[in-house]
C-alpha cells in the first residue's frame, strides 16, 4: 500500500512539473470537447468560417470560448539532490564480505556420533517391574 502511495504521488508531481492541464471547449453555454492537454492547446469544434476570397484563413464565433485546467508546483518547491560517496575501504569490505566468501558445497553427509555406543543396561526395569507402555 505504502508503495503504490508512493508511486502516485511521484506521478502527481510529475506531471504538475510538466506542465498537463485539462481543456474544455465551450459552444456558448455547452461543452463541445475536452481533451487533455500539454501546454494550452487552441480547441476548435468545427463552426470556423471560410472567406470566400482566395485566401482560406479562418474566423472564430465570439460565442465560443476554451477554459484551461492546471495543475502547478507552488514556489517553496525544493528539489533535492543526493550524492554518493563511495569510500574505498568500504567497497574493499563489500568485496571481501560478498564476493570472496567461500561456501560449503560439499555433498557429504556427516553423521555424528555414529560410532558411540550406550553402555549396556544392568536391569531391564520395564521388564523387570512388568509395566509397558500402550
Amino acid at each position: 500500500m505504502q508503495k503504490l502511495f508512493s508511486i502516485t504521488l511521484s506521478l502527481l508531481l510529475l506531471l504538475s512539473s510538466s506542465g498537463v492541464s485539462y481543456a474544455k471547449h465551450f459552444c456558448g453555454e455547452f461543452v463541445m470537447m475536452e481533451k487533455v492537454t500539454v501546454g494550452q492547446e487552441q480547441l476548435s469544434c468545427g463552426m470556423a468560417m471560410e472567406n470566400d476570397g482566395c485566401e482560406e484563413t479562418e474566423e472564430t464565433h465570439s460565442c465560443c470560448s476554451n477554459t484551461y485546467t492546471a495543475v502547478d508546483t507552488d514556489d517553496n518547491f525544493a528539489y533535492s539532490d543526493f550524492q554518493f560517496n563511495l569510500q574505498p575501504t568500504f567497497a574493499a569490505a563489500y568485496v571481501a564480505v560478498f564476493t570472496f566468501q567461500s561456501e560449503n558445497t560439499s555433498t557429504e553427509k556427516h553423521v555424528f556420533y555414529s560410532e558411540y555406543k550406550p553402555p549396556p543396561l544392568l536391569k531391564d526395569i520395564p521388564v523387570l517391574f512388568e509395566t509397558f507402555l500402550i
